[in-house]
């Protein structure tokens, strides 16, 4: 009998499904919060967690690190809304003339006064002081893991942040 310790055993198909199906459960819910907040329609958000977790089961055998597998799905949603965004974006100026896809009345019903216009105004600043501020203040991440899911350092986090609040208040401020 061969004892190799030079590569550690991978991951089973089985372990996969199994403990990608446990993060989903575990998180899903959370995700497309966040991916609603980022993208303003819950179909959209859907697609993008959904997304996000197919791309963890299809890397699951190559990842250093299975505990940082919500890490990982996090940084996927955002970035998947970042690309949902941008071709949005570039939509808006190749069909110029039609009008934003229209909330749903559930979503309207769901919630308040207070919070349309909070989500209204944090749809209106730009997208890293948006993003610090949901993974901060929505998702209650700290500063390293808000670094670690955006990509940048804690320093340009706490500037981000802060700069988003200001503008955040502002932008409350006109309107209220």
């Amino acid at each position: 009998m061969r004892t190799d310790t030079t590569d550690p055993p991978r991951a089973a198909p089985e372990d996969a499904g199994t403990a990608v199906t446990a993060l989903y459960q575990a998180h899903s819910l959370g995700l497309i919060r966040l991916a609603v907040i980022m993208l303003g329609d819950r179909p959209s958000a859907e697609d993008v967690v959904q997304d996000a977790f197919c791309g963890l089961y299809r890397r699951w055998r190559t990842l250093a690190d299975t505990e940082k597998a919500l890490s990982y799905v996090r940084s996927s949603v955002l970035n998947g809304a970042r690309t949902v965004l941008r071709r949005r974006t570039r939509g808006r100026f190749e069909n110029a003339g039609f009008d934003e896809p229209a909330e749903s009345a559930e979503s309207l019903a769901l919630v308040s006064e207070e919070h349309r216009q909070v989500l209204a105004g944090i749809r209106l600043l730009p997208d890293r002081q948006r993003e610090a501020l949901i993974l901060r203040y929505y998702l209650d991440l700290n500063e390293e893991q808000i670094a670690a899911t955006m990509g940048i350092s804690r320093g340009t986090v706490k500037s981000t942040t802060s700069r988003g609040l200001a503008a955040l208040g502002r932008i409350l401020g006109e309107t209220a």
